[in-house]
């Protein structure tokens, strides 16, 4: 049926293109199921959550999308980079305790998401784009949704099952009121693009580079290589902290990297030729994941803190796991959405969580830093780096609290 009829019908119903939904709709191709997916805006369009992690890999594999993303051309990633002050150390991911890709790309998310997107169709999924689901009914025997086209006119579908992938829109949690605060304080993102400008030598452009800022170790920079001489570039800080500079986010941007010497020394031949932009508030959690009929993928359930770049890797396990779930439920087997989607995709955004929470409090740095790394232990923090946050045979996934916390005290004892 068109988009114009006023009722229609589908197996599935995917809210959101981007990676979450892309994946998700691919893997669920494979299994044969009719797929549709409702996304607001027009691809390509712009979005953050640029530099991959290696654990994403397998699931762009998995979802017969990994050779078109390999062809794109994106900047190869093998690992990351810490600087705080005059001190750098940083991570091969290909040196890690878990199995698995060790390297990976960052990606301009316009292509990027858009290649996602074209290989979900190209696998028979309907995508429409400048579509927005308006309403939600669960009190029917399937859930029904209420779409505006972009003409402007209304029509509703009934689907078997929902997916929410529809990212920091959040689209059923608002609609349900599902949101709850996050535990962690509003913080916000100033970012832009830029010709970058830096000189080969001394620079690994595989890697993204954090930077922590001179002064507050809560405030930090991300510079992320893209392919072709660009980079993304962005400031993470709390709202406080960001609010006390002026004029344009361009000019703001460029104030706070001013103040940390080796970062403004990286970037003094930049060619400044985007407008920055400004996201404030973007932690989230939901109460649940999981309702009569709708499951949320990614950052529609919870985003923590863009630090380790996990975002993409959780969105894409969730879709992973989705669609396992959904194979069985529509082969008729009885399923449990808490204790096998849930809870199992809850352990591994836990583990980035005391990650990220340790990284704020300064505990994570002074372990990163620390100038006496045993091997072993540094394998570990790499493969968590590199995404494996689900990977139980690693002591820091399966006690994260207890082992950062003892590692925290060794790097920081009195010599």
């Amino acid at each position: 049926m068109t988009s114009e009829s006023k009722f229609e019908t589908c197996e599935i119903l995917i809210i959101g293109a981007g990676p979450a939904g892309a994946v998700a709709a691919a893997l669920l191709r494979q299994q044969g199921r009719q797929v549709l997916v409702i996304e607001r805006e027009l691809f390509p369009r712009f979005s953050i959550g640029e530099s991959l992690l290696p654990q994403s890999m397998a699931y762009l594999e998995q979802a017969g999308m990994l050779r078109a993303v390999v062809e794109a051309g994106f900047q190869f990633k093998n690992g990351a980079a810490f600087v705080r002050g005059d001190s750098y150390t940083d991570f091969d991911f290909r040196q890690k305790h878990s199995e698995g890709w060790g390297t990976t790309y960052q990606v301009q998310r316009a292509q990027f998401d858009q290649i996602l997107a074209n290989e979900a169709a190209r696998q028979g999924a309907e995508i429409r784009y400048q579509h927005q689901v308006l309403a939600v009914d669960l009190d029917g025997d399937k859930p029904r949704v209420t779409v505006r086209n972009p003409a402007g006119e209304h029509y509703q579908i009934e689907a078997g099952f929902i997916l929410d992938a529809s990212g920091f829109g959040r689209v059923l949690p608002r609609l349900l009121q599902l949101e709850t605060p996050s535990n962690f304080p509003v913080r916000g993102a100033i970012f832009t693009h830029i010709e970058d400008g830096i000189p080969a030598q001394g620079f690994d452009r595989n890697k993204i580079r954090v930077t922590v800022h001179p002064d507050h170790c809560d405030v930090w920079y991300w510079t992320i290589p893209f392919a072709g001489g660009r980079c993304s570039l962005g400031v993470v800080a709390e709202n406080s902290f960001l609010e006390r500079y002026q004029g344009s986010e361009t000019a703001r941007l460029q104030a706070i990297v001013n103040e940390d010497p080796g970062l403004s020394k990286l970037l003094a031949n930049a060619k400044w030729d985007t407008p920055a932009r400004q996201i404030v508030g973007y932690s989230a959690n939901v109460k649940s994941l999981w309702g009569k009929g709708f499951a949320l993928l990614g950052n529609a359930g919870e985003f923590l803190d863009p630090v380790f770049s996990s975002g993409v890797t959780i969105a894409v396990k969730s879709a992973s796991l989705a669609a396992a779930m959904l194979q069985r439920q529509f082969t008729g087997e009885a399923v449990d959405w808490q204790n096998d989607y849930a809870i199992p995709l809850k352990k591994g955004v836990d583990t980035f969580r005391a990650f990220v929470e340790s990284w704020y409090a300064g505990g994570f740095q002074e372990i990163i830093f620390y100038q006496g790394q045993q091997p072993e232990i540094r394998g570990m923090i790499s493969a968590i780096l590199a995404g494996y946050a689900w990977d139980q045979s690693n002591p820091y996934v399966r006690e994260t609290g207890r082992r950062l916390a003892t590692l925290e005290q060794l790097c920081t004892a009195p010599a």
